[in-house]
């Protein structure tokens, strides 16, 4: 089932509200995709104006930024330390922005989007 983002049909006191226009397809959403630790896994989609979206659903490694010695490397992504988004998200593995990850190399805050943009990248914490 889809998600309508578009405007309500009633009136916060109750009443019915008369629409300006029939429900359109840019004001549907869907359901998120909820980036979890495991064997890399991918979705396309299509967005507006004929563009792709990747999704990703699963991940094992995320590329990890170190600003003391300016390297990028791609590291094992071992657990969610922390979630900010939702303190449920640790206890199931979720990533997302924002989301502190135990690395090899230490911890980790993601910059990215994975669910938009389908790759993790990420910066060292101390």
């Amino acid at each position: 089932m889809t998600i309508y983002q578009g405007k309500s049909t009633k009136k916060f006191t109750g009443g019915k509200l008369r629409r300006e226009h029939s429900k359109r397809r840019y004001e549907l959403g869907r359901e998120p995709s909820f980036t979890r630790i495991g064997e890399t896994e991918r979705r396309s989609l299509r967005t507006m104006g004929g563009n792709r979206k990747l999704l990703l659903l699963k991940e094992q490694f995320a590329n990890i930024y170190n600003p003391e010695d300016k390297t990028t490397k791609k590291l094992k992504i071992l657990t969610v330390k922390e979630n900010n988004a939702d303190p449920h998200y640790v206890q199931r593995n979720i990533m997302n922005k924002g989301t502190i990850i135990s690395t090899e190399e230490g911890n980790a805050r993601i910059t990215s989007r994975p669910g938009q943009s389908g790759i993790i990248n990420a910066v060292l914490v101390k």
